[in-house]
């Protein structure tokens, strides 16, 4: 797997190894203290540079092989996207600038915030290309992203609170917590040295070689080293008071926890082996590396994080034996997360353009094991699930491309970067590689794909053993064309008119396809037509395959597929029977009896399917009577096959629909999750055939049967959990039948008294599993009775009032009242129950029952209550919104999105706000003010600059809103430049300088900054003119007091830029205390860099004078000389 690298990106010098040591930990003040060694070798005798990545943190100084200090230069132009005023507040203009900042720091184009100059004394160590260190002593303090600080707000020392900090990010930002070379394609060797309290533990990357005491014995530091190369995106931290245990079962893995809940820890790993044993026969190829742990946080950034050798965990996934639900989840979740050390952290991505291969890779890995543990019809229906959502997304809001190299998609933000995507498209793209990865496997074969992969471990594992070289570390990288190669070398196949079809271009094909039965010629007449007139739709080229299902058998038939509409025939095996009982021959070899007294006499035809495999991502709407759906449901045994006749039944309420859904559910052979999807079909089909539905309400019978008590059926039975089918089809079933509505659009009584019986007879008594999750059902079931309140209004008279409920709806509040009180003294897993009690309140005021007052979800809504629990409220709240307009609510939502301690509930409340918005463009809403559009500018622009994923969400959220052009609030600014869109043409950042004027800034702020000293300190009536310093001159003294970087582009350099506005924020500032230490500040006066003297730099500086730069360094020149004759 050779890398493949452009001339023009190629980085003049690798990176082999990388220290970090953290040698303080304050969760007091939520700051982090240390130093990173960077081990570099030049590839060129004249580099005279080398750049880093690093946010947000002060750096202290930078030195060179622990002899010589370097100068350096700081520019993060993704602080502020726009400078100055963008009276425009244009979308495009944004991303544009956007893309444009985020690429002028981007490590995969030779870029960082941190630009270090070489000093003189390092010239003839480079000359001869010999490798040098660069040691960055930094301090991070109240971190706005990359590292989270959890520290519960109670009387005690930390580790009894539980205080814990760690490390997260959205792609390759570690960055944001320790200076790097933060891009996949740069692996190193690492030692990581975390200096902690002795009641805290240390996790982090690679074997944990010892642990040292300090001589006082009140800290400990942890050493650990990673002899395999790994990628600085691919490193991270946890510090907490964590109980640590050893799997019993595999050594090599260890899990840590809070305090006290190493019980369900042990639990909820124990089946963690099973995983590995999995991926390592599958692959034939060990796990990469000697350890792997398990680290479970609270609050934490998302349900999985993985990096080389350990994962970080939300703590909501650890459940007890008691738990049925969440098992599901967990297992998948720590699955993942086992399949991506092996691709994703073993073998990463070459650049992001690559992403989509170990992203793909290792959810297809990971899909082969639900196939494994959880069965065929689970592995099926998810898959057919995960298709459904990706062809939904695409249509609705456009094409996702997995490689954006040749083409970018058609959305509103550049998906070439992985910090200016939305989080929902970035969401559906590791999911659409796993469906092309899968789909790569159908072309190619199961087992060749499995040699490739195999392939690609042993090409990496050869080359990590490897001492460093230039290129040996590079088959540790992996991209599109590597790839290509390897599939080719591998199965002497060429898949890239494959990758060009489905990686290089967005959509996916939408088919519409319907055909008839000629009886003389005996062939049934297809015709399938392809829509590419909608978002995110692609016109596909290649076979696909129609499944025939006859009297005499199935029967597979391959199509080429080439115009958007094609017209096939396809010669039946069998001829039309009068006698209408036969066996019939499945696909899967079984015969059964069927009635065939519905179809059609003369045709032989039972139903069709399209592309029955999942094949290609489509979606297909596909026409055919409904007694061939209703046969599909039947007997079809392929669980997609069920699930596209129940979604077609929807349509054909007639009393064979009702026969065929009630016989699924009441059959036990069948999928349970198809067997829930039916009741939910059923309570349609009911509904549209209201008028002449006979008999007790649909489901009545079936549940009492199932499970009623013997002697009474109308009372339930004891719970009993063992029969897990059983147990989804108990919590579903009363969910369906809720949703039941008699000719007035009520739900009938008869239900609404079922339901309450449930509640009133529900024992749990002697039942091994919780029935919390049962409970949260019973209560969203009587959220699905609730229809709109039909009252006087009476305009002199008092508001809405609970003395006003009808018999039906009082019965409900009452129930919700008990549950929600309950849930207060004996509150049950993940607070299920008051989840659902809160959505229960909501509807009721939507629909006229109940006053509509937000204090109550403000109240759940606040920090402190559980995750759960929060977003319900939040649900509720944005709903608020929308309906009554209140701004305050949507300020306060804001609020939390800028403020919130906990960093998942900030994105999950945009995330609510884009699916549910107060508005959108085009409408006229008191909402829709000209402060809202400031105040989201001012987020996406320069608030956020710590956290893409909340930054692109406020991105959709204006989108939403605004749509890409200006809002229509907006007034037009007088003399406003007109863009070219069309071309996307605009303004260049002016943050962004380039890298010919770097060595110019050097000398001249160099040169300046030593002026200002010696004026500082020269004697009363004394006049001194100093020349500018020539750096490149080794004789001269060098200064010890270096340069924050220049935020500004001179207008001589020729570059287009921006002017700042009258009273913008100064470019830099450099600041003199009373004794005469000079420290200078960032650009734009943002994130400060200390600057300090080598022998005082720990220690904070009291300004009392500023000189303010606001223009060039010229006219600093002249106001020193001014302040000097003076």
């Amino acid at each position: 797997m050779k890398k493949d690298i452009k001339a023009d990106k190629q980085r003049p010098y690798k990176l082999s190894h990388q220290k970090i040591c953290l040698t303080g930990v304050n969760f007091e003040k939520r700051s982090v203290i240390g130093y990173v060694d960077l081990t570099i070798h030049p590839l060129r005798p004249d580099l005279k540079r080398v750049k880093v990545n690093f946010k947000q943190g002060c750096i202290y100084r930078i030195c060179i092989n622990d002899q010589w200090e370097a100068a350096f230069l700081y520019n993060d132009p993704t602080q502020e996207i726009c400078q100055g005023d963008a009276k425009q507040r244009n979308l495009d203009f944004f991303q544009n600038c956007h893309l444009s900042a985020m690429n002028a720091v981007d490590a995969d184009n030779v870029n960082g915030e941190v630009t270090i100059k070489m000093p003189p004394e390092t010239i003839p160590l480079i000359a001869e290309l010999r490798p040098f260190r660069i040691c960055i002593e930094y301090s991070l303090e109240n971190p706005k992203g990359g590292i989270h600080f959890v520290v519960p707000d109670i009387n005690d020392d930390m580790a009894d609170r539980g205080a814990h900090m760690f490390s997260y990010g959205h792609e390759n930002s570690s960055r944001l917590w320790f200076p790097c070379i933060d891009t996949f394609c740069e692996p190193c060797t690492w030692k990581i040295e975390i200096t902690c309290h002795r009641d805290m533990t240390a996790v982090s990357c690679g074997d944990l070689i010892e642990v040292v005491y300090s001589p006082c014995l009140m800290k400990k530091t942890f050493h650990y080293y990673i002899s395999t190369p790994v990628s600085a995106p691919n490193i991270a931290i946890a510090v907490g008071p964590f109980e640590i245990l050893v799997d019993p079962n595999m050594h090599e893995v260890t899990h840590f926890c809070l305090p006290h809940l190493s019980g369900i820890l042990k639990h909820t790993t124990g089946y963690i082996h099973e995983a590995f044993e999995f991926y390592e026969e599958l692959l034939s190829s060990r796990y990469p590396y000697s350890y792997y742990k398990q680290v479970f946080v609270d609050e934490s950034y998302a349900d999985v994080s993985v990096y080389a050798t350990m994962t970080i965990f939300s703590t909501n996934l650890l459940h007890s034996s008691r738990i049925i639900d969440q098992t599901f989840h967990t297992r998948n979740f720590m699955a993942q997360a086992v399949a991506q050390q092996f691709f994703g952290t073993f073998i990463s991505m070459d650049g992001w353009s690559d992403a989509w291969l170990p992203k793909g890779i290792a959810g297809y890995l990971s899909t082969l094991f639900i196939k494994r543990t959880f069965g065929n019809n689970e592995f099926r229906y998810e898959i057919n699930k995960i298709l459904k959502e990706v062809a939904d997304y695409e249509n609705k809001v456009g094409g996702i491309v997995l490689d954006p190299t040749k083409k970018e998609s058609n959305v509103h933000y550049s998906t070439k970067n992985p910090h200016t995507i939305s989080p929902m498209y970035a969401e559906m793209f590791y999911k659409k590689a796993t469906l092309v990865i899968r789909i790569l496997e159908h072309r190619i074969g199961t087992e060749l794909i499995l040699q490739a992969l195999n392939k690609l471990l042993s090409l990496a594992y050869t080359a990590s053993q490897q001492k460093f070289l230039n290129n040996n570390w590079t088959n540790m990288l992996l991209s599109t064309n590597s790839f290509l190669k390897i599939i080719s070398t591998v199965t002497g196949k060429d898949i890239l008119p494959f990758l060009e079809q489905w990686v290089y271009q967005s959509g996916c094909a939408r088919f519409y396809g319907n055909f008839v039965f000629n009886r003389k010629r005996n062939v049934v007449e297809l015709e399938i037509k392809q829509d590419n007139s909608s978002k995110g739709a692609l016109k596909y080229v290649g076979p696909l395959t129609v499944t025939i299902q006859e009297l005499d058998g199935s029967f597979n038939h391959t199509f080429k597929i080439e115009e958007n509409k094609t017209k096939f025939e396809i010669t039946c095996h069998s001829k039309s029977r009068r006698n209408k009982k036969k066996k019939i021959p499945l696909m899967t070899g079984e015969e059964v009896d069927m009635d065939l007294s519905a179809m059609d006499a003369d045709s032989p035809v039972l139903w069709l399917r399209l592309d029955p495999e999942l094949n290609t991502l489509r979606q297909c709407a596909w026409e055919q009577p409904d007694y061939m759906w209703q046969y599909q449901l039947r007997y079809e045994r392929d669980v997609v096959a069920q699930k596209e006749a129940i979604e077609a039944l929807y349509k054909f309420g007639t009393p064979a629909t009702r026969l065929a859904l009630t016989d699924t559910i009441e059959n036990d052979s069948c999928y349970y999750k198809v067997r829930c999807d039916a009741c939910l079909c059923l309570s349609s089909v009911a509904n549209s055939m209201v008028s002449s539905w006979a008999g007790p309400p649909a489901m009545m019978t079936i549940f009492r049967k199932t499970f009623g008590s013997h002697s009474c059926p109308s009372i339930i039975r004891q719970n009993n959990f063992n029969n897990f089918q059983h147990y989804f089809l108990l919590k579903t079933m009363p969910k369906a039948m809720a949703q039941l509505r008699n000719i007035h659009s009520i739900c009938p009584m008869e239900v609404m008294r079922f339901l309450i019986d449930l509640f009133k007879y529900n024992d749990n008594s002697k039942n091994k599993y919780s029935d919390n999750y049962y409970r949260a059902a019973l209560i969203e079931a009587l959220c699905e009775t609730v229809t709109p309140a039909v009252t006087t209004v009476s305009l002199s008279g008092p508001g809405l009032s609970t003395d006003y409920l009808s018999t039906d709806m009082r019965l409900i509040l009452e129930e919700c009242t008990r549950c929600l009180n309950l849930e207060k003294l004996l509150p049950c897993y993940r607070h299920t129950v008051t989840v659902s009690c809160l959505k229960l309140i909501r509807t009721m005021q939507k629909f006229g029952h109940l006053p509509n007052d937000p204090d109550l979800f403000q109240a759940y809504a606040n920090y402190g209550v559980f995750m759960d629990v929060r977003l319900a409220a939040l649900t509720a709240l944005v709903d608020y919104v929308k309906s009554e307009h209140s701004k305050s609510i949507l300020e306060w939502l804001l609020d939390l999105v800028e403020t919130d301690k906990d960093t998942v509930i900030r994105h999950k409340v945009l995330m609510l706000l884009v699916d549910n918005p107060p508005f959108k463009k085009g409408d006229s809403n008191s909402l829709n003010t000209m402060e809202l559009v400031d105040r989201l500018w001012i987020l996406m622009n320069s608030t956020l600059c710590c956290d893409s994923r909340l930054r692109c969400g406020v991105a959709d959220f204006y989108y939403i809103l605004y749509g890409r052009t200006r809002p229509s609030c907006v007034p037009i600014p007088e003399n406003m430049m007109v863009l070219n869109l069309k071309q996307k043409t605009t303004f260049l950042n002016p943050a962004i300088v380039p890298e010919k004027l770097q060595d110019d800034i050097f000398e001249e702020e160099l040169s300046t900054e030593e002026n200002i000293y010696r004026q500082s300190r020269r004697e009363p009536g004394e006049i001194i003119v100093t020349p500018k310093r020539k750096i490149e001159n080794p004789a001269n003294p060098k200064s010890q007091y270096e340069s924050a970087f220049l935020s500004f582009v001179k207008s001589s350099t020729g570059l287009e830029t921006t002017k700042p506005e009258s009273g913008a924020t100064p470019a830099k500032q450099i600041k003199i205390d009373s004794e005469g230490k000079v420290t200078a500040f960032d650009l734009m006066g943002k994130a400060p860099v200390d600057l300090i003297n080598p022998k005082r730099r720990r220690k904070k500086i009291n300004t009392s004078t500023n000189i303010n730069i606001n223009t060039t360094n010229q006219e600093t020149k002249r106001k020193c000389q001014k302040k000097k004759v003076k």
